[in-house]
């Protein structure tokens, strides 16, 4: 009998996105799926493990409703992936499972993990394991070493362990995945285990799907934890035929899909790239809504293709108003070119979200107000106001660490008594009760300008395939705002 093996999005906040960018409970209500964790599944699935995978926070499942699945399957080993904010409660949890009596191998995984492998390890006897950086095959070949009934540790790559002395040991790191073909869909994982409802993105149509097609960023941005500790600088890429075949297949599993979301950190950076997307989604006659992440730098040519293919919007970092900030955070973008980006989507009659983070290094309450200026400026369809939320491994967090602006090494800080962004930063003329308020003030200004509430209004009357998604954004909204 196969290796039983449970992978594990923990209870803690209802619809706390641990694999967001930014881990925690969203003002707009966006719920991220477990997409890293569900490639992992796939890749578990195809190596023929009895493999589960539950999203307690997506679905909003209890401690006891979690623990009552482990009962009953009685995994042999369980995945854990876990973040910033939430890896107290995560380590409390598999722990208090622990000590029911059940018995199992536990590894943990994600961003926060793979920059704290000792940190993480030593929170309580129930920690194992930790695989650092990009998972999916870490845990597989775990796997199979704990098949044996006599693992030998020491020949997985990327894993950090507890050896029988206690001692904590690190292996040599798993080469990143070239060949990103070889990984299953992670679209069949949602339809085996998953509700696509219980999945919402306040920028894109609902329901929606969330897929890769590549790994990797080459862009420096200080703040972005992803590259700097999972998916490496290099951008390695699926073939489009591989891409388009994972398309198809999503078309005909999930009838009333709206929108499919490419996660990639930049799908827009391979320009030839983009356009082979295109032209094979055409020939494939596919005729789904799509949305990715892009750098504000899209040349209009490459937008109007996108468009013809049937993107509906792009979700930029934009960051901030002032050159010096972006300059600060090494973004590589420019103010000027943010505008005729802009201009650019406008022509293409391609929507934005536009991202906003506000406290980074050079910025002031004057700096923060410009930005929220230059926001209503651009006037994304629809935009988010975050404050800088600094994650160990990143270079920002080091900076912050480095001038004494982190005020808490108390990493439940991270986030308020909702599982809301609680930035743990405090500067000289900008604490961290006033960031927060800042980006709240921000949202409330930018969303309830007259111009734009009367354009939300007119797209609710005219567009039927966004209200759906407007009203049920909007809804969320308020009801935070309550809080």
């Amino acid at each position: 009998m196969r290796l039983k093996v449970l992978t594990l999005n923990p209870p803690f906040f209802p619809k706390y996105s641990r694999e967001s960018r930014s881990p925690s409970v969203t003002k707009g209500g966006t719920t991220y799926y477990p997409m890293w964790l569900a490639y992992a599944t796939g890749v578990l699935m195809k190596e023929g493990f009895n493999t589960r995978m539950v999203d307690a926070a997506g679905a909003c499942k209890t401690k006891e409703e979690v623990t009552d699945i482990i009962r009953h399957m009685k995994p042999d080993y369980i995945v854990t992936y876990t973040s910033t904010g939430s890896v107290v409660n995560d380590a409390e949890y598999i722990q208090s499972v622990k000590d029911e009596g059940l018995d199992f191998y536990s590894v943990f995984v994600g961003p926060h993990a793979t920059a704290t492998p000792v940190e993480t390890l030593k929170l309580n006897d129930a920690m194992d394991a930790v695989a650092r950086s990009e998972f999916d095959y870490i845990v597989r070949d775990l796997a199979f070493e704990l098949e044996k009934g006599q693992p030998d540790l020491s020949k997985v790559r990327g894993l950090s362990f507890k050896g029988s002395d206690g001692k904590i040991r690190h292996n040599e790191p798993m080469d990143p995945i070239e060949n990103l073909d070889e990984i299953p869909f992670v679209s069949k994982v949602y339809k085996r285990f998953l509700n696509i409802w219980d999945y919402f993105y306040s920028a894109n149509l609902y329901p929606e799907v969330q897929i890769v097609t590549g790994r990797g960023c080459p862009y420096r941005c200080t703040f972005c934890h992803w590259p700097q500790t999972m998916t490496g600088r290099k951008f390695r890429t699926r073939s489009i035929e591989n891409v388009m075949d994972e398309f198809d297949y999503i078309e005909k599993t999930f009838p009333g899909l709206g929108e499919v979301f490419l996660e990639d950190d930049t799908f827009t950076q391979d320009r030839k790239r983009v356009k082979e997307f295109c032209e094979a989604k055409a020939r494939h006659g596919n005729g789904l809504v799509w949305s990715c992440n892009a750098r504000a730098d899209v040349d209009l040519e490459t937008l109007k293709a996108m468009k013809t293919a049937n993107c509906r919007l792009v979700c930029v970092g934009i960051e901030s108003g002032v050159q010096e900030v972006l300059n600060n955070v090494k973004k590589g973008t420019t103010v000027e070119g943010i505008r005729k980006f802009f201009k650019n989507t406008k022509e293409a009659n391609v929507l934005v979200h536009g991202c906003f983070m506000l406290g980074n290094k050079g910025d002031t309450k004057d700096t923060i107000k410009k930005t929220i200026e230059f926001a209503k400026e651009l006037n994304p369809d629809t935009s988010q106001f975050f404050p800088l939320m600094v994650y160990p491994g990143t270079e920002a967090y080091e900076w912050a660490k480095e001038q004494g602006h982190l005020k808490t090494n108390d990493y439940a800080q991270w986030l308020n008594a909702e599982g809301g962004h609680n930035t743990i930063i405090d500067r000289p003329g900008l604490t961290h009760e006033e960031l927060v308020q800042m980006c709240n003030d921000a949202r409330t200004e930018y969303y309830f300008r007259p111009n734009y509430m009367a354009t939300k209004v007119k797209q609710v009357l005219t567009l039927p395939m966004e209200r759906r998604r407007i009203l049920k954004a909007f809804q969320v909204f308020v009801k935070q705002l309550g809080k």
